[in-house]
């Protein structure tokens, strides 16, 4: 038996746990005693037999068919089967003490200092490694050092500004999932997953789900304490030269209240300096 992470097994009890009797059209009959489906339940509808789903979660097969994952996957109602095939595929690197260092291109961060609105740059980690003033004035959290999870989950001020805290907390979180995949045994997430286990309820609610998504725009509305309520559209882009690194820009919409409030924020915002080095913006992780 190997000593490495069991990543796909917990993946596959967490969602089967989420997933009830009724929406994979089995009859409800006497008392159940697990949560969601049962291994046998997943395994008939998958189409394989349960010994062999017991070895998938018990991680004692770690190299199931790609067919066999897609059949699982539509019993679990995947929406998107792509991280459990990659969970399958990759292999956790032994890298346990290893310090990673991420950086962005100067031109890159010079670029961001020069966008007019709330602009920063997050690592896969969701460090934040760059930063302009608009974005600090936003929210003073995103500044180069600051950690998005660390924030959403432990900040109360950070909280607050969210008019749907925990749906962004949610997003946010199932984002990093997706980011890290299998490297659960990486210094940084070991880190950062140990460290809010222990202080957030809601981030142990919300990890032992599983729940993965990828980490894209949306349109989010912030209580800002200076101009009241904000309404953003929120664009992520990957930065090219920065493996894992994206681009986070809030813009509203044209000719709107959204839109004199941002001015009105930027006028307020103290000019400061972008962080970055002559070469490269980094950050130990």
């Amino acid at each position: 038996m190997t000593d490495e992470p069991n990543v796909l097994g917990e993946y596959l009890r967490a969602r089967r746990e989420l997933v009830t009797p009724e929406q994979v059209g089995i009859p409800m009959s006497g008392t159940r005693r697990v949560p969601g489906l049962r291994r046998e339940e997943v395994a008939m509808l998958s189409g394989i037999s349960a010994e062999y789903y017991l070895r998938l979660e018990q991680g004692r097969d770690r190299n199931p068919s790609v067919q066999v994952l897609r059949s699982i996957a539509r019993v679990l109602q995947l929406e998107d089967d792509t991280y459990l095939l990659g969970l399958a595929a990759e292999r956790p690197r032994r890298n346990r003490g290893r310090v990673r260092r991420e950086t962005v291109p100067a031109s890159t961060a010079r670029f961001v200092g020069e966008i007019p609105f709330p602009a920063f740059i997050e690592g896969r980690y969701l460090d934040v490694l760059v930063a302009n003033p608009l974005a600090a004035a936003l929210s003073p959290r995103l500044r180069v050092g600051g950690n998005r999870l660390r924030d959403v989950f432990l900040d109360p001020a950070e909280q607050a500004l969210f008019s749907n805290w925990e749906g962004a907390a949610a997003g946010l979180l199932a984002g990093f999932r997706q980011s890290v995949g299998g490297r659960i045994d990486d210094p940084r997430v070991i880190e950062l997953v140990g460290e809010l286990t222990l202080a957030s309820p809601e981030f142990r609610r919300l990890w032992a789900r599983h729940d993965v998504g990828p980490r894209a725009g949306a349109t989010v509305t912030f209580h800002h304490p200076q101009v009241g309520t904000i309404r953003l559209d929120r664009e992520k882009l990957a930065v090219s030269g920065a493996e894992g690194a994206m681009l986070v820009v809030y813009h509203p919409e044209p000719q709107t209240d959204s839109g004199e409030k941002l001015t009105l924020l930027a006028s307020m915002a103290a000019p400061a300096a972008i962080a970055y080095s002559d070469d490269s913006a980094s950050i130990r992780s």
